[in-house]
């Protein structure tokens, strides 16, 4: 059999491999790139095989990049079943339809812009440099049913008018609904058969709720040749979710291709247990200041960690109680998600809350701030206070409009909790912020662009690595060595080039043989 690597290599978006025998193509994930629109949006959409083809998809986790072109897959032919966790198939019943809403949003604004831009023009005087903001005023309003919301219909319309090209969404809502259609979810340590004389099992990586390492066996004459995948690995002793597997059935021991993660290859995480006075100290730095604590967060994963950690705080009186908002629709369902799973939780979470009767996520300072109008009221709010907003890699989503009332200003804390993929404005936030200190001593500060416009970045840039739900260069390795697997070969993915490259290198003093393959490559596992 054979596997074809066709993301997240030499990268870490985009995970998707392809897994060929003599009967059966599996594919393990299919996730989304991600990063600057124009580089991403052709990857995204051209897809390298003919999805009619698939047997089946296995799932190793909920995150869009390991999850996010599934609705393309269904809406061109695919046929198979999607095989995941419980957890996953209940948490990509918002993330994916959500993704949709965000495609088919950017997509109607661009539109807008198209069309606005291309009146002005025809519009405008030939004499007269540019036009009048009262003029442009009424072009807007031709297109909008309110302040806020696009006429989308109205702006169709002319697009054929004008004979203009549309820019179309990745893929619709309607195209997420299907493709939830084809989920089939399964517990961990129960085999599944996902083609002829092949297996699936799943067992918990540890990264966020319901994530898996699959355990894929082929079975041949006599012969079987075992593929183990780990998606994404997560934390050690890190709060709410069971540690990484390392003790795995005798008869899944024995692997002949390991696919590993290696996020953070060349990195090391602080303590886990310096993480709580790491925030707490932030907090306080920042509430000193009288100003504002912004968190990119993922809605899922690191928006329930944050809660967890700050409830502790909280109870403990180490910081002010101070309101904390979490301002992401998505992040509400989703933390409704961790409620519906609590077999997902490690015993000390059971300990702490769940033993007690109290829900980890909520506590007399939390709001959840739902609508349109509770997010833009938030934004205008200049007293202390937390916010907790997706997108974790700030691509999209509200994070950006509290970016666009906070990065301004010193007072204010922009806090860095997870990886900042390449491309994305997280990864210029993270950049530009650390180098420069992100604070009003910087006389000429570093002016990043989104929403159009440019913000100078006068907030002070804060990065808290330990929070991460990847693992860091031990732990990875502290699943190979403390584990009872046997590996005979490993391909690392899932990190860019600094990070897999020196992982590979760490391997190979170790005694494994190991390769890092490049998008396309294909190996054959004998």
């Amino acid at each position: 059999m054979n596997v074809t690597f066709y993301g997240a290599t030499r990268e870490v978006t985009g995970s998707m491999h392809l897994l060929t025998t003599d009967t059966d193509r599996i594919l393990l994930d299919c996730g989304l790139f991600q990063g600057r629109r124009k580089r991403t949006s052709e990857r995204n959409r051209v897809l390298p095989f003919d999805p009619s083809m698939l047997s089946n998809v296995v799932l190793s986790h909920a995150h869009i990049d390991h999850s996010g072109r599934l609705p393309i897959l269904a809406a061109s032919g695919f046929n198979g079943r999607i095989i995941s966790t419980r957890g996953t198939a209940a948490a990509c019943k918002y993330l994916l339809p959500d993704a949709a809403h965000i495609q088919e949003s950017d997509a109607a604004y661009l539109n807008y812009k198209l069309v606005r831009s291309t009146i002005a023009q025809m519009k405008k005087s030939p004499r007269a440099k540019s036009m009048s903001w009262r003029k442009l005023r009424e072009i807007k309003s031709l297109f909008k049913k309110d302040r806020h919301e696009l006429d989308v219909n109205t702006i169709a319309e002319h697009i054929r008018k004008l004979r203009l090209e549309e820019v179309q969404p990745l893929y619709s809502i309607a195209d997420a609904e299907r493709a939830l259609g084809y989920f089939d979810d399964y517990p961990y340590r129960y085999p599944v058969t996902i083609g002829k004389d092949t297996t699936c099992t799943f067992y918990d990586a540890g990264h966020i709720l319901g994530s898996a390492m699959s355990v894929i066996k082929v079975r041949r004459k006599g012969n079987t040749r075992t593929i183990l995948y780990t998606g994404d690995l997560g934390r050690f002793d890190s709060p709410i979710l069971h540690d990484p597997c390392l003790h795995f059935a005798d008869e899944d021991r024995d692997i002949d291709l390991l696919i590993m993660e290696s996020t953070y290859g060349d990195r090391e995480h602080e303590a886990q247990a310096d993480l709580k006075h790491h925030l707490e100290s932030v907090l306080l730095d920042t509430f000193y200041r009288r100003g504002t604590v912004l968190v990119p967060a993922f809605a899922f994963g690191r928006t329930q960690q944050l809660l967890y950690i700050l409830h502790e705080l909280y109870n403990e009186n180490r910081v002010p109680h101070l309101p904390v908002y979490v301002d992401s629709p998505l992040a509400v369902n989703l933390t409704k998600v961790f409620g519906e799973h609590p077999e997902n939780y490690d015993e000390e979470s059971h300990r702490t809350f769940l033993g007690k009767g109290i829900n980890p996520f909520q506590f007399k300072q939390v709001e959840f701030v739902k609508t349109l109008e509770e997010s833009m009221a938030l934004n205008r709010n200049d007293k202390p206070h937390i916010v907790i907003s997706a997108s974790g890699m700030c691509e999209a989503g509200r994070i950006l409009h509290h970016l666009r009332h906070k990065i301004h200003n010193p007072n204010n804390t922009i806090l860095l909790v997870g990886y900042m993929a390449e491309g994305t404005l997280g990864r210029r936030i993270e950049e530009h912020g650390l180098a420069s200190g992100g604070n009003e001593s910087s006389a000429d500060p570093p002016v990043l662009r989104f929403l159009n416009k440019d913000y100078p970045l006068r907030a002070k840039v804060v990065k808290i690595g330990g929070l991460s739900a990847h693992a860091d260069k031990h732990e990875l390795l502290r699943v190979l060595q403390q584990s009872n697997l046997q590996v005979k070969q490993i391909a690392v993915v899932h990190g860019e080039e600094k990070q897999s490259m020196p992982f590979a290198e760490t391997l190979k003093r170790e005694g494994y043989t190991v390769v890092v393959p490049r998008r396309g490559e294909t190996l054959s596992v004998a």
